[in-house]
């Protein structure tokens, strides 16, 4: 006969429950037990963590700038991998003496630093307005609570040591940085200073600045030019109207020696001593033309040897002058020797204005050359100075943050949360291990009883035979039990009981353990056994 189907209905099951309780009691029990000693026996693992702020900048940025402007994420990242580095872990494996137990003797230290580097959490909690980080993280795991409090607070305290020693390294790189290219541009622009500086010196004159000046000296050397020509044309006239007087002199007896030559003068001088003997033949010398031929004679060699003295120390004199002077009367002579020297001053003075009004006609010729070579020259200073003073600015602000870092004033890592002792394991999740161990206890019992009424073909109720016969059941006669049966049924009941009951204590201790911790049920047993 097949197997008849497992009726649903509530009353049926209920009876099927009561009617075998053993076959959930028992694998619930058993459950119950493995739950405990594996709540008691799983190796625990407890996990610490530190919550770090990023403290933004204590001075205001309008009044100190901040030179070390990497991301907090990026600094972090490379702060993490800094901790996480070899030899940081060694250090850490060192010093608090990690991993030396007898399970992992065995261990090589390239496999204990990998193992606590998987146990190291470092987590970024972002802004809610601009995404930046604003604090971060850091956790570790490890099966001792107090180690694992240690080892998180020293990892803060690397992270908030580096941090600073990171900034501070940054800020004093680029500090040195701006340093070297000031005393750089320093000297570019000392070059630069000097190249200009000999640029002006060599073309003194001629530069643009000192157009207007030599323009104005060229108007009053032009003007002095013509003043000295005006004076020289009027020097000449007179020396003419001096010689027309002299010339209309020369009536005079004495007029034999005006118009003639140096060799004539000599030539008359001699004449005049011929003529002295023949007025001494027949005069006396006290006649008054032998005395004024004397005195003339006298005059005529003193004028001689003075203009042979002349020549020897001028060179200027042009023999038709000399000429001129040795026959002008004395009168005349002081006179003409002064025009002739005013004629020479002027001409000199002339021919010295002519030479200065060419040397500043050549200077403000010169003028627009010099001021487009003066003006790349500029250009290339003022760009040296630009950059040297925008250099020193940035220098004098680069050696404030410094100080700022320094005196760490700048964007720091401060503590908010920091590690403290573990009180419960975070592995294994009690709280799973308590549903799974509860449920695989009761569906054991369940699908057992399942599948002995799936392979039970007897009919289980009254309306299963009608339906399969299709004949109505008139009556249904209970199970006829006797004295002996009952007791056994006693007893078996009183069992079940303390069973059930020896069972759900077990569940309510597995309960208690897996919510108040198997560390401190374990401390609470101690204390009242002792």
């Amino acid at each position: 006969m097949a197997s008849q189907p497992i009726p649903m209905d509530p009353k049926y099951i209920i009876d099927l429950i009561i009617k075998r309780r053993w076959i959930i009691m028992v694998p619930f029990f058993i459950a119950m037990i493995v739950g405990i000693v594996l709540a008691i026996k799983l190796p625990k693992i407890y996990e610490a963590s530190t919550l770090i702020l990023i403290q933004p900048q204590r001075v205001p940025q309008n009044y100190v700038q901040s030179i070390v402007d990497t991301d907090p994420n990026e600094r972090i990242n490379t702060l993490s991998q800094q901790v996480l580095s070899r030899t940081n872990l060694e250090n850490i494996i060192k010093e608090f003496k990690l991993l030396r137990g007898v399970e992992n003797s065995s261990m090589y230290m390239e496999d204990k630093v990998n193992n606590l580097r998987k146990r190291i959490k470092v987590n970024v909690s972002s802004g809610r307005r601009r995404g930046e980080s604003d604090a971060f993280s850091i956790s570790f795991q490890d099966k001792s609570p107090e180690d694992v409090m240690k080892v998180t607070n020293a990892l803060a305290s690397y992270f908030i040591d580096e941090n600073l020693r990171l900034r501070e390294a940054q800020a004093v790189g680029t500090s040195d940085f701006l340093d070297s290219e000031l005393q750089s541009m320093k000297s570019r622009l000392e070059e630069v200073e000097a190249q200009l500086k000999r640029y002006r010196e060599s073309y003194m004159g001629e530069l643009p600045e000192q157009l207007d000046s030599n323009l104005r000296i060229l108007d009053r050397l032009q003007e002095h030019l013509s003043e000295s020509q005006q004076n020289l044309s009027e020097a000449k006239i007179r020396l003419v109207t001096l010689q027309n007087e002299a010339a209309a002199s020369r009536e005079q007896p004495t007029t034999l020696i005006i118009g003639q030559g140096n060799q004539q003068e000599i030539n008359d001088l001699d004449q005049m001593r011929v003529q002295l003997e023949n007025l001494l033949a027949r005069y006396t010398e006290r006649h008054p033309d032998v005395v004024r031929l004397k005195s003339r004679i006298a005059e005529m060699e003193k004028q001689a040897d003075l203009d042979r003295q002349s020549e020897t120390t001028t060179s200027t004199g042009s023999g038709s002058n000399r000429r001129q002077t040795a026959s002008l009367s004395p009168e005349y002579r002081t006179q003409y020797n002064e025009i002739i020297q005013e004629m020479r001053r002027l001409e000199a003075d002339v021919a010295d204005t002519r030479t200065q009004i060419a040397v500043y006609q050549k200077r403000v010729e010169n003028t627009p050359k010099r001021e487009q070579e003066l003006l790349s020259l500029r250009r290339d200073y003022q760009n040296i100075q630009s950059t040297y003073d925008s250099l020193l600015e940035r220098k004098l602000e680069a050696e404030i943050a410094v100080n700022m870092e320094r005196k760490q004033k700048g964007e720091q890592f401060r503590i908010l949360d920091p590690a403290k002792i573990p009180q419960k394991p975070i592995k294994p999740d009690m709280r799973k291990l308590f549903i799974m161990v509860v449920g695989a206890g009761l569906a054991v019992g369940g699908g057992i009883i399942f599948l002995l009424e799936y392979l039970d073909s007897s009919f289980k109720r009254p309306e299963d035979i009608e339906e399969d016969l299709e004949l109505p059941v008139l009556c249904t006669v209970p199970r006829i039990i006797d004295s002996r049966t009952r007791m056994v049924r006693r007893v078996e009941y009183i069992c079940s009981a303390l069973f059930g009951s020896i069972s759900f204590t077990l569940f309510a201790v597995f309960a208690v353990l897996t919510q108040k911790g198997v560390e401190p049920m374990l401390a609470i047993i101690r204390k009242v056994a002792n």
